[in-house]
């Protein structure tokens, strides 16, 4: 059998005054120190044996971990809880503004959804206008530049609904009716107020007076010409507030409706035969209009 191996005790720990024993040995007559095997245990140096001991001055103070992380202390406590506000002050007002504008976005899209139906159901149409005739009076005297006119003139207008099935339309009061020349105003007067059925047309009578009218010596030369030739040019032009209804419970808000028509007589005194060369009408609030 193999010899068993016990572990050699520790020597007791050596003074800072107490000289090695290495160096005792010899001195003693000793024999020499034995050598160290496997088995022999590590010297540990005296300084690991005792706690390092602190600086002069200074004191260790244990607080627990959750106190210093989690309460503040007693004159900040105030403003902590109104820092650690803030975060849900504000997750409030960005869900707030996300729903408002969820529901605008909503709303709009709602409107757009019924204007569309609208329109597939009743395909509104502009109505159209035409001048049917004019009666002149106060141009037709060969008369200088520089002299005042004061004409009158009285227009047959034709408002034309027939392209409407379904849409009425109502003029509304306010509205007026100018005839100028060559940019020059000649006369004006009021647009009456009716209300026009679907597939309606409406011939009416515009009185318009003119006071004080005063022409170019261009304008009175490019006048007496065009009235020797027979086609004398006049634009007759409308502002007229108009509202549509459709069927009998749908109404929409009021618009103004411009109209113009370039018109050409033969005369310029008494009942003219007029030549309509073209009308347009500009609604540009109702989208559906041209």
């Amino acid at each position: 059998m193999s010899d068993r191996v016990h572990p050699v005790p520790a020597p007791p720990p050596r003074l800072p005054d107490q000289p090695p024993a290495d160096a005792e040995a010899p001195a003693t007559g000793a024999s020499a120190p034995p050598t160290e095997t496997e088995t022999t245990p590590l010297r540990v140096h005296p300084s690991f044996n005792r706690p390092p001991s602190p600086p002069p001055g200074t004191y260790i103070v244990q607080v627990p971990k959750d106190q210093v992380l989690r309460v503040p202390p007693p004159d900040r406590a105030r403003r902590y809880k109104k820092l650690a506000a803030r975060p849900a002050r504000r997750r409030l007002l960005r869900a707030a503004c996300c729903c408002c504008c969820a529901a605008l976005l909503l709303l709009l899209l709602l409107a757009a959804a019924f204007a569309g139906a609208v329109y597939l159901v009743f395909r509104p149409r502009a109505p159209t206008f035409s001048v049917a005739s004019l009666s002149i009076r106060g141009l037709g005297a060969a008369l200088p530049s520089s002299a005042a006119l004061s004409p009158e003139i009285d227009a047959a207008v034709r408002a034309d609904n027939g392209a409407n099935r379904k849409v009425g339309v109502d003029y509304r009061g306010g509205g007026s009716v100018t005839v100028s020349y060559a940019g020059q105003r000649l006369a004006a007067g009021p647009w009456p107020a009716f209300r026009q059925a679907p597939r309606n047309v409406t011939v009416f009578a515009a009185a318009m007076r003119g006071q004080g009218v005063r022409l170019t010596e261009e304008q009175a030369g490019r006048l007496a010409a065009e009235r020797a030739a027979g086609a004398v040019t006049l634009a007759v032009e409308a502002r007229v507030p108009v509202r549509l209804r459709f069927g009998k419970v749908l109404r929409t808000w009021t618009v103004d409706v411009k109209a113009r028509c370039d018109v050409a007589v033969d005369r310029l005194e008494g009942d003219a035969a007029a030549v309509n060369r073209g009308c347009r009408v500009k609604v540009r609030p109702l989208w559906w209009w041209w």
